[in-house]
C-alpha cells in the first residue's frame, strides 16, 4: 500500500496547530496543491513537528474515493440543530512535542505559501491530562491500535487514492458552566460511558453520545481531538479520519438528530466550524508537488 501521511498516527504530541487556508486571488487551485506539497518535504519536519496537509476535494487534482465532496451545506436536525459547513481549500495540521516549534513551523509554511493561500481559520490545541478533552472523559477510546486503525480508515491498496483518508475537522465550542453542573451520573448518561475508566454504559441511553456515534453502525474512525482554548472560551478540535466519507456523514446526521434522537452531548457543546479535506498518501502528495 501507498504510505499515508505519517503524522496522522504520530500519537503522543502535545502541541497542535489547526490552520485552514482559502485560495489567494489570483492563485488556481493547482497552485495551492502544488504548494502545500512542497510543505512535506523533510526540510519541514526537522524541527520535531509533524505535517499532515490535505485539501478540498474539489480542488485536489489526484485520485481520491468517488463521492468525495466538501463540507457545502449544514448538517440540520430536526429541532433545528445545525452543525455548519464552513469549508476551506486547503488545511495543515501540524503536531510537536512543544508549542514554540510548532509555531516556528506554522510561520515558516505560511511564508511559503504567501501568493498562493491566505489565512482563514486558526485553532491551537493542547493535550489534557494525556488523553481527555475537557469534559473529564477519556477521548478517542474507540480507535484501535495504529497498527490496526490504518487498515481500517486509510483507502485500501488498488482503491483510487490509495493510503489517503478523508479527514473531518470541526470545532466545538463546550458550555462549560452547564456541563460542569451536572452531576457525574448525569455525565456518564449523557456520554454513555463511565467518567474514571470509560467503560460503556450497558443500559445507555439512546441519546448518548456513545449511542449516536456507533462505529459498529456507521463504520470505522480514527480520532485525534484535542482540546482548545482559554479558561473562558475553551472546547474540542475534532480530528476524525475514514477510509471514505460515509462513516464521518453518517455520524454527523445521527449526531444531529437525523432520522433518529439527537446526540444528548450537543445539548452541551455546539459545532463552529465543518470542513472536509482529503489527506493524501505521500506518493500522491510528492507527485502533485513542484518539478525540480
Amino acid at each position: 500500500m501507498p504510505v499515508p501521511q505519517p503524522g496522522i498516527f504520530a500519537l503522543g504530541t502535545l502541541a497542535h496547530s489547526y490552520v485552514e487556508l482559502d485560495l489567494a486571488d489570483g492563485a488556481s487551485g493547482a497552485d495551492l496543491v502544488r504548494e502545500v506539497a512542497d510543505l512535506a518535504e523533510p526540510r519541514t519536519t526537522m524541527g520535531g513537528v509533524n505535517l499532515v496537509t490535505g485539501f478540498r476535494p474539489e480542488v485536489w487534482f489526484g485520485p481520491m474515493p468517488a463521492g468525495t465532496r466538501g463540507f457545502t451545506e449544514p448538517v440540520a436536525g430536526p429541532d433545528g440543530f445545525t452543525m455548519p459547513a464552513t469549508q476551506h481549500d486547503a488545511a495543515l495540521w501540524v503536531a510537536g512535542g512543544s508549542y514554540d516549534v510548532v509555531f516556528d513551523a506554522v510561520i515558516g509554511m505560511l511564508a511559503a505559501l504567501e501568493g498562493v493561500a491566505v489565512l482563514a481559520h486558526e485553532v491551537v490545541g493542547w493535550t489534557y491530562h494525556r488523553d481527555r478533552d475537557l469534559t473529564g472523559f477519556i477521548d478517542g477510546t474507540e480507535n484501535h491500535s495504529v497498527l490496526v486503525s490504518p487498515h481500517e480508515v486509510l483507502v485500501p491498496d488498488g482503491a483510487r487514492g490509495a493510503g489517503g483518508s478523508v479527514l473531518l475537522l470541526q470545532q466545538w465550542t463546550h458550555e462549560a458552566r452547564a456541563w460542569t453542573g451536572l452531576p457525574t451520573e448525569r455525565q456518564e448518561r449523557v456520554m454513555g460511558r463511565t467518567k474514571p475508566d470509560s467503560i460503556e454504559l450497558e443500559d445507555k441511553p439512546e441519546g448518548s453520545h456513545v449511542a449516536r456515534t456507533d462505529q459498529d453502525e456507521f463504520g470505522r474512525i480514527f480520532r485525534r481531538n484535542t482540546p482548545y482554548g482559554t479558561v473562558s472560551d475553551h472546547g474540542t478540535m475534532f480530528v476524525g479520519f475514514a477510509a471514505d466519507q460515509g462513516p464521518l456523514a453518517r455520524m454527523l446526521d445521527s449526531m444531529a438528530g437525523v432520522g433518529g434522537v439527537r446526540d444528548d452531548l450537543t445539548r452541551y457543546s455546539t459545532p463552529l466550524t465543518g470542513g472536509y479535506y482529503f489527506v493524501p498518501s505521500v506518493e500522491d502528495l510528492s507527485a502533485s508537488g513542484r518539478t525540480r
